[in-house]
């Protein structure tokens, strides 16, 4: 199972003026700084939680259709199922209608009911799913998470000086886990 991101979000959950109000900022000189600590704030958050913040658009590869016929698209919320494709050995692709399937989107992760599919003639990456996964735009994201980014953005600010910009996330702050725990997928 292979999962790409095909288009990113075209925008952050949280905006340079909200990171700079809640850092006490109040000059430019840093912002260059602070917009890349707002998606690496973003991308660990949904690296952790399965989470995909602001819509954007995903491709998950498959070799076989699940024997329980209920499949994990490891992403949450998923918006919409774009396209469904399985190839024949000559790599040739048939679309596949979604009528028969079922998706819940809003499970975590999110799970299509793909009801007695035949698997693919190809062996590898045989099945190409595309969808659409997000909250939608930034005033959808949950104020929680939206705080678990503004709390780690001051960290990593914090010890910009101590951490290179390339080495972050270094570390996450106290309270962190406790405001995306309700996020975070649970198994046993």
């Amino acid at each position: 199972m292979t999962l790409v991101i095909t288009q990113p979000p075209i925008a952050e959950p949280v905006t340079l003026d909200e990171v700079k109000t809640h850092l006490r900022i109040d000059h430019d000189k840093e912002d260059d700084l602070l917009n890349a600590l707002i998606s690496t704030a973003r991308e660990y958050l949904e690296s952790r939680t399965q989470l995909a913040l602001i819509t954007q658009s995903w491709r998950l590869c498959l070799d076989a259709w699940p024997k329980d016929q209920c499949l994990l698209l490891q992403k949450s919320p998923v918006q919409t199922i774009d396209q469904i494709e399985q190839f024949d050995q000559s790599g040739l692709a048939q679309i596949l209608s979604a009528n028969n399937m079922i998706l819940d989107g809003n499970a975590h992760p999110a799970r299509l009911y793909t009801h007695d599919q035949s698997n693919p003639d190809r062996a590898i990456n045989g099945i190409e799913i595309t969808f659409t996964a997000g909250f939608g735009s930034a005033s959808d994201v949950p104020d929680t998470l939206k705080r678990a980014i503004l709390t780690h953005i001051a960290h990593m600010y914090e010890f910009r000086g101590v951490i290179s910009q390339s080495m972050q996330p270094a570390s996450v702050p106290h309270g962190y886990e406790a405001l995306i725990c309700p996020w975070l997928r649970r198994s046993l």
